[in-house]
């Protein structure tokens, strides 16, 4: 059997006495490198040392890997955990380890992407990802200044819910026909899109995508990208084919390096959002939980921010200083 790599602490964070007495919570993100991450598991740890939890944290070795996860929510049981949180690799594939630990009166609760569908959690802490599509779209529409669109997209990979919503609600924000939110399907392929690539959130992958939406066709002037980082692979691949000041990269994040790309002028802008706040919640109703037997349900959004060095008419935004303020990793 292939052996799934994750990383597994256990953080004791008792604020007082009786160390039986606190609520057990596990949080379990997709990787443990991601700076998006580590920033959650900082708002998750440190909530959990303000409200007297024990925190256990989990995180898969790659994205999209769903075994490492599913052992993960198990160990967790095992450790008397009665809220998880989790933000999904595989958001259909962990359906059945979401179900077992609900039926042992385990609280599930996604955090920044939701399952597929939706209700298998008991709630969703996340971004509006579709809005945060829908600003940087209505941005670049500005931004564009009348000039017609030769667009590409740099998306994460087929099905995702969270690059689904991103990518149709840009092609939304844009004015250019778009599937719905609840859409997993990737629209545009007919409303102006010349290429489309997966980028799996990667750098190297983004700009490999790029390079090969060049070839397809070279006069491409708006990109948009699934996260900052396949937006810095674009941008490499544009500049080395000397084109990187005639295009519009717009993205999705807001994490420390990504705005300082915005202050750059590598990335045009992006839409900011709020990791730290969306684990800290959640850190808050597993103790409401604990407490009181009362669970949390539906959706929370945690709030969005578009980012851009410089504003433009009809689009509220806010400048590189707010989002360096705001942004999560190493400033």
């Amino acid at each position: 059997m292939k052996k799934f790599a994750f990383a597994f602490t256990v953080l004791a964070l008792a604020a007082g006495s009786s160390f039986a007495a606190e609520p057990v919570i596990g949080l379990i993100t997709k990787t443990e490198s991601n700076p998006f991450f580590v920033k959650m598991k900082e708002g998750a740890t440190a909530e959990a040392k303000k409200l007297g939890a024990k925190l256990i944290a989990a995180a898969g070795k790659t994205d999209g890997v769903n075994a490492g996860q599913v052992t993960a929510m198990e160990n967790m049981i095992a450790a008397g955990a009665k809220t998880i949180l989790i933000t999904p690799s595989d958001a259909k594939a962990i359906i059945p380890a979401i179900k077992k630990a609900q039926s042992q009166g385990v609280m599930v609760i996604a955090l920044d992407s939701p399952t597929d569908p939706a209700t298998a959690v008991d709630a969703l802490f996340a971004t509006d990802n579709y809005k945060a599509g829908v600003l940087i779209g209505q941005y670049a529409k500005v931004a564009m200044g009348g000039k017609k669109p030769v667009i590409a997209t740099l998306d994460l990979f087929p099905g995702h819910p969270v690059g689904a919503q991103r990518h149709n609600g840009f092609l939304k924000g844009f004015g250019l026909t778009a599937p719905d939110a609840k859409s997993n399907e990737l629209g545009g392929k007919a409303a102006g899109v010349v290429c489309m690539a997966d980028s799996f959130g990667d750098a190297a992958k983004g700009q490999t995508g790029m390079e090969n939406c060049l070839q397809k066709n070279p006069d491409i002037n708006l990109v948009y990208t699934i996260n900052e980082p396949a937006a810095a692979g674009a941008y490499k691949a544009l500049k080395a084919a000397g084109k990187e000041k005639d295009v519009i990269i717009v993205s999705v994040d807001g994490g420390c390096a990504g705005i300082k790309d915005v202050g750059a002028g590598v990335i045009t802008a992006t839409s900011q959002q709020y990791p730290l706040k969306m684990a800290a919640m959640g850190v808050a109703a597993g103790v409401e939980y604990a407490k009181t037997g009362k669970k949390v349900s539906g959706y929370v959004d945690t709030g969005v921010t578009l980012i851009a060095a410089k504003a433009v008419a009809g689009v509220d935004s806010k400048d590189v200083k707010t989002g360096t303020d705001l942004c999560w990793g190493n400033k």
